[in-house]
């Protein structure tokens, strides 16, 4: 009787010496195969849409010598196996993301990753990682591989990738602060961090009497200063202005150059730092994972920032402003605060409506990957991105795998589980439940009720409070878009506009810019210091005259 030869073993095998961590580590393993030399591997899964096979599990209490092995039934994404990978030449990395205990105060404990920074698994500083290895993989024929993880990621690299400004790097013109919060501290039962980077205006320390209004800038985590204001020309190459910059928003340089005018308005810009240990992001908001960041910004942030510069303390002097993330936030700040706030600024907001989450309409469909139709002889895939011309690139399927071999219980740190973190119930275990089954698609309506009763779909909430909370926010609200957006943003918009433009006793007055035609995420219809000018004058409208002279100089 024949046998068939069981198939060769594949194994890679990553270990840390005892020099770069003397404690066991609970986190989670990977090892990331690509055929590109440069970036590092580890520097090539930042995109769901452009990065190589990467494989990942979860490891505990590993100690230092002892070796964490990914085999054929380790998950992958995009390939789903080491067994899978056509045979050829590759360079590989290994990498272990060093996870944190948090005590909660809801009496869970979790391990997640560490609060403060951007939070990108593979940039994050303390996290071990190999020195990259050119091998031949050829899983029929077995793959072994030992790598050792005896490097660190440290804060000079993710400045030098990431860019930004430490909190020592202070200026004429900036600001850092980073506070501890209490709040949040008790909350999760270690030091949990607040911060922000302030842009004077011109003239502030030569006109000690004056105070100013505020935009409170919204978005991901970075220290980098608002609105890309800088002092040196220099740095506006060609290429610096066109990599990762709004379109049409202007060169920093054009933009200090506004600023520093005799004849500019004064204000205050300020970025807030609020990341969850979760997401890069709190969202703004209290949240059954994240806790109650919310009332730590309001509560902690805003007043420390506001006794120690010269703002203008009145709610018309109060402007959030933020694009995608940001707008999502600045849309719920000024909903949830209409009477401290004076204006927001809504560029792309993440998803506002949940009969438009992105492709997928929570309320009425069963499933996140595909819409079926009746009978179930077809179904087309939802989509999480596309280009402005309208080619599709990532499947809201292929995200979630994605999403799921970066980490377990939510803890990527990446979109979905983002949105899990701040919109979802925590489950039994004290992780985030996600909204969808991130392996089949399936909606949980149960979850997506959840988030809509606590006002995290912003159209609903606007629509059942308005009696409430519409008189607040009359003729302050801009919501900007344009019409191709990346993520498919602009379609929950579009249901903002027609909950708003029905709204009545009062009128909502509220304003939309649409980008057209096929302009993308980040569409911008002015330069920063045209935005400026456009707030500015709001402003005086509602500012009484014996006040103007306090600011406008």
């Amino acid at each position: 009787m024949l046998h068939s030869a069981p198939p060769p073993p594949i194994s890679v095998r990553l270990s840390f010496p005892t020099s770069m961590h003397a404690a066991p580590i609970t986190g989670r393993v990977y090892v990331i195969v690509t055929r590109e030399h440069a970036p590092d591997p580890r520097l090539q899964v930042l995109s769901p849409e452009t990065s190589p096979p990467f494989f990942g599990k979860d490891v505990r209490a590993l100690r230092p010598g002892e070796s964490a092995l990914i085999d054929a039934s380790t998950e992958g994404y995009v390939a789903t196996s080491l067994a899978s990978l056509p045979a050829g030449d590759y360079y590989v990395e290994g990498l272990l993301s060093v996870y944190t205990s948090y005590h909660r105060a809801d009496g869970h404990t979790i391990w997640a990753p560490p609060q403060w920074g951007e939070q990108i698994f593979s940039l994050e500083p303390g996290n071990l990682h190999s020195a990259v290895e050119r091998v031949h993989l050829d899983p029929q024929h077995g793959i072994s591989l030992h790598l050792v993880l005896d490097r660190v990621i440290t804060d000079a690299e993710v400045a030098n990738v990431l860019g930004g400004q430490g909190y020592n790097n202070d200026t004429p013109w900036i600001k850092h602060i980073r506070i501890l919060s209490p709040t949040l501290t008790r909350w999760w039962g270690r030091p949990i961090y607040l911060g922000a980077t302030i842009l004077l205006p011109k003239g502030y320390a030569s006109h000690p009497n004056s105070h100013y209004p505020v935009v409170y800038n919204q978005g991901h985590f970075n220290q980098k200063i608002p609105w890309e204001f800088t002092t040196d020309a220099s740095t506006e190459t060609p290429q610096a202005t066109a990599a990762g910059k709004r379109e049409g928003v202007g060169t920093g340089y054009e933009f200090y150059e506004a600023w520093n005018s005799d004849h500019f308005p004064r204000f205050l810009l300020v970025t807030w730092q609020h990341p969850c240990p979760f997401f890069d992001d709190s969202y703004a908001v209290n949240s059954a994972n994240c806790g109650p960041f919310g009332d730590a910004l309001m509560h902690e942030l805003i007043p420390y920032i506001e006794s120690r510069f010269r703002v203008l303390r009145e709610p018309y002097a109060r402007i959030t402003e933020g694009g995608s993330t940001g707008g999502w936030e600045s849309l719920v700040l000024l909903e949830q605060h209409p009477k401290f706030f004076g204006q927001a600024w809504v560029f792309d907001p993440d998803p506002i409506d949940f009969h438009a989450f992105q492709e997928i309409n929570l309320y009425d469909e069963p499933n996140a990957f595909a819409l079926v139709t009746p009978g179930g002889w077809h179904s087309f895939a939802h989509f999480f991105s596309r280009t402005p011309a309208g080619q599709a690139l990532c499947s809201e399927q292929a995200l979630s795998r994605y999403e799921e071999v970066m980490a377990s219980h939510g803890r990527s740190e990446y979109q979905l589980d983002g949105w899990w973190a701040i919109f979802d119930p925590a489950g039994s275990d004290g992780y985030p439940l996600p909204m969808w089954n991130m392996r089949t698609g399936a909606i949980d309506t149960s979850v997506v009720a959840y988030a809509r009763d606590r006002g995290y779909d912003l159209t609903y909430y606007v629509q059942h409070n308005w009696s409430q909370i519409g008189p607040d926010l009359v003729g302050k609200l801009h919501f900007l878009v344009g019409d191709m957006d990346s993520y498919f943003l602009n379609l929950a918009v579009y249901k903002m506009q027609g909950a708003l433009e029905a709204a009545t006793d009062p009128a909502s007055r509220a304003t939309f810019t649409y980008g057209r035609p096929m302009k993308g995420h980040g569409w911008h219809p002015m330069t920063w210091a045209q935005l400026l000018e456009e707030m500015a004058q709001q402003v005086r409208r509602n500012t009484p005259a014996d006040e103007l002279t306090q600011w406008n100089y």
